[in-house]
């Protein structure tokens, strides 16, 4: 009797431990939103939080390019597996990947937003957008106010500056791009004398500054949003043998950006916490579904300034994008 009462407690342990094993095998899925060192960076920190929290993290392919043309089809191959327990994406268009995403919601895969959000980002009032759980990614408005104070300390308060974007329907750097300009009005001396568009093409973006250094000769700065801008637009300066006469400020703490900062090619690189962000994506995802815990509606990770003053302390390190 002994002994079938202990193979009996040995059956029921062994059971109880797989019931909780398979309870604890979620399967998240992540949507990036194009082939670049910032997403390749936040894909490492999710993989690093899924393996420590036992989650399987599926990476969907990553886009040649950006926008919901080379986006959609990707994401909707890839929900339809139909065993994915959570979805976080960068939506590449504030009002194209609504309906796209809303579907997906719909048909019962929770969905966060991370680094690019839908609408306006608010997701606490009614609206066709509500519906995200939540949007994890930087205080781009703040960041934007940040590199416009950094440019104009460099410059002595007064000059002409030049605006280098992406992608006008992009949440992220559209708020950098309005973080910026309400940053210079701080300084009635800096004049923001243009903006251009380079929709992710870097070489589009060396020639939009080209031009904007032929237009002005007397530029001071130059601000470049992302990685595709940042690099296209240290280019032109570079190109023109201008670097150190105008000012170089970036966004994205790519490994080539930092070399041109040790190079003094560029004078300033803000950096976001990608990794940060997709662990977070990760952690608060588990804490939803396993735990019932409500996600804040927003996460904003800080940010790091790199200068030519800090860019070899060994703390500094942690914040370039690998």
């Amino acid at each position: 009797m002994k002994k079938y009462t202990v193979h009996l407690m040995i059956v029921s342990l062994l059971i109880l431990f797989v019931t909780m094993t398979c309870a604890a095998q979620l399967r998240f899925a992540f949507m990036p939103g194009i082939a670049d060192p910032f997403y390749f960076t936040m894909e490492k920190g999710a993989k690093a939080k899924a393996e420590e929290l036992g989650v399987e993290l599926l990476i969907g392919e990553y886009p040649k390019a950006w926008g919901p043309e080379y986006q959609v089809p990707i994401l909707k191959a890839l929900v339809a597996r139909g065993d994915i327990d959570l979805l976080f994406t960068a939506p590449t268009s504030t009002e194209a990947l609504i309906p796209v995403l809303k579907e997906i919601h719909d048909s019962g895969i929770p969905v966060i937003t991370v680094d690019t959000y839908l609408g306006d980002g608010d997701y606490t009032k009614p609206s066709g957008y509500d519906f995200p759980l939540s949007f994890i990614g930087t205080d781009n408005f703040l960041g934007g106010q940040v590199v416009a104070g950094q440019l104009a300390i460099m410059l002595g308060g007064k000059g002409k500056v030049f605006l280098e974007n992406t992608n006008p329907d992009t949440s992220s750097v559209m708020n950098r791009e309005l973080g910026f300009r309400a940053g210079l009005k701080i300084f009635p001396e800096m004049e923001l004398v243009g903006v251009e568009y380079c929709l992710d093409v870097q070489e589009t973006a060396a020639a939009q500054v080209s031009a904007a250094l032929q237009r002005h000769p007397d530029l001071a700065g130059v601000f470049g949003v992302n990685v595709f801008s940042a690099q296209g637009a240290y280019q032109a300066v570079v190109g023109a043998g201008l670097e150190g006469a105008v000012k170089i400020a970036t966004w994205d703490a790519t490994e080539t950006l930092i070399e041109a900062l040790k190079r003094d090619e560029v004078d300033l690189i803000l950096a976001q916490m990608p990794a940060q962000m997709g662990a977070l994506c990760v952690e608060w995802g588990v804490k939803h579904l396993n735990e019932g815990a409500e996600i804040p509606k927003k996460v904003t990770p800080g940010f790091f300034v790199f200068n030519q003053e800090n860019v070899n302390d060994p703390e500094a390190q942690q914040y370039i994008y690998k």
